[in-house]
C-alpha cells in the first residue's frame, strides 16, 4: 500500500520539475553580421590572417551576456552580401542571417552590421586615391545596404539592429612626407562621404550608428608633429607593424576595443 501512495507524489514532483523548466528563459542571442571586422580578423605573426576572439562583437557579447554568432565574412562587400559567393558558398550572409533570425525569432537581442569598407579599400593606393573607383564603391553601397538593411529588419522586427561606420587605415601615409599628408587628408575627407552615405542610410531606416570614425579620432590632425588620429591608427591597428605581419588595415585588440566601445555608447543612448 505505501507503495501506491508514492505514486501521486512523484507525479506531483514531476510536473513541478516540468513546470519549473518550462519557465527556464529563453536564450537571447547576439547576431554578429558583416566584413573582417564582424569576425575579429587579424593577421598572425606570419603575416596570415585569420578571425580570432578578439573582435568587438566578442567584447559586446561579453558585456550584455548574449549568446554570440558571427556570420561575417572577411573581403565581404556590400554586394556579395546580398548575392553570395563568398563565405556562404551559393547563398549569401543576408540570406544565412534571415535563417538565423527566423529560427531565433524574438530571442535575437542585438544585430551589429559593419560593411562598405571592402567597398571602397581598394581605391587607395600608396601613391594615390582613385576617385573613380570611390564613386563606383559609394554608389554601390547606396544600392545595396539600405536592401540588407531592409531584409535583416524584417527577418525580426524586434532585434536591435546597430550600424557601425568606417575608421582611416590609410592615415599611416602622413608619416611619408609632404605628399603623404596631403594624401592622409585626402583620404580622410573621403572616408567622411562615404560615412555620411552609411549614416545617412542607416538613419533612414532607424538604425543608430556607432561612431567608431569618432572613437579612432580621424580627423583630428593636432598636434601637427604627431597627429592624434595618427597615433590612434599606429597604436590600434596593424598597419604601423613590421612585415610580415604589417602593414595590416585590422584593429589590434585595443582597436577592436575602441569598436566595441562605440557600439556600447549606442545602445546606452
Amino acid at each position: 500500500m505505501k507503495k501506491w501512495w508514492l505514486v501521486p507524489a512523484m507525479f506531483a514532483a514531476l510536473v513541478s520539475f516540468a513546470g519549473t523548466a518550462s519557465a527556464c528563459p529563453q536564450p537571447e542571442y547576439y547576431l554578429s553580421l558583416g566584413d573582417s571586422l564582424a569576425v575579429g580578423f587579424q593577421p598572425d605573426a606570419t603575416g596570415v590572417g585569420h578571425p580570432t576572439d578578439q573582435g568587438f562583437d566578442q567584447l559586446v557579447a561579453q558585456r550584455r551576456e548574449l549568446g554570440l554568432t558571427e556570420l561575417g565574412c572577411p573581403g565581404e562587400t556590400t554586394t556579395s552580401m546580398l548575392v553570395g559567393g563568398s563565405c556562404h558558398g551559393a547563398t549569401s550572409q543576408v540570406s544565412a542571417a534571415e535563417r538565423f533570425l527566423a529560427a531565433h525569432r524574438g530571442h535575437t537581442r542585438l544585430v551589429t552590421l559593419v560593411i562598405g569598407a571592402t567597398d571602397v579599400e581598394d581605391c587607395a593606393t600608396a601613391t594615390g586615391i582613385d576617385l573613380a573607383c570611390v564613386g563606383q564603391g559609394i554608389a554601390a553601397v547606396q544600392k545595396n545596404l539600405p536592401v540588407i538593411v531592409s531584409r535583416v529588419h524584417r527577418a525580426d522586427p524586434r532585434a536591435k539592429i546597430v550600424g557601425l561606420n568606417l575608421y582611416d587605415p590609410f592615415l599611416v601615409s602622413f608619416l611619408q612626407g609632404p605628399a603623404g599628408q596631403d594624401l592622409a587628408r585626402q583620404s580622410v575627407q573621403l572616408l567622411q562621404q562615404v560615412n555620411a552615405v552609411l549614416g545617412g542610410i542607416y538613419s533612414q531606416a532607424g538604425v543608430p550608428v556607432a561612431d567608431v570614425e569618432s572613437a579612432f579620432h580621424t580627423t583630428d590632425f593636432t598636434p601637427a608633429s604627431a597627429p592624434l588620429n595618427v597615433t590612434t591608427i599606429c597604436a590600434d591597428t596593424f598597419m604601423c607593424a613590421p612585415a610580415p605581419v604589417g602593414p595590416n588595415i585590422h584593429p589590434n585588440a585595443a582597436g577592436y576595443g575602441l569598436l566595441a566601445d562605440a557600439v556600447q555608447a549606442r545602445l546606452h543612448a
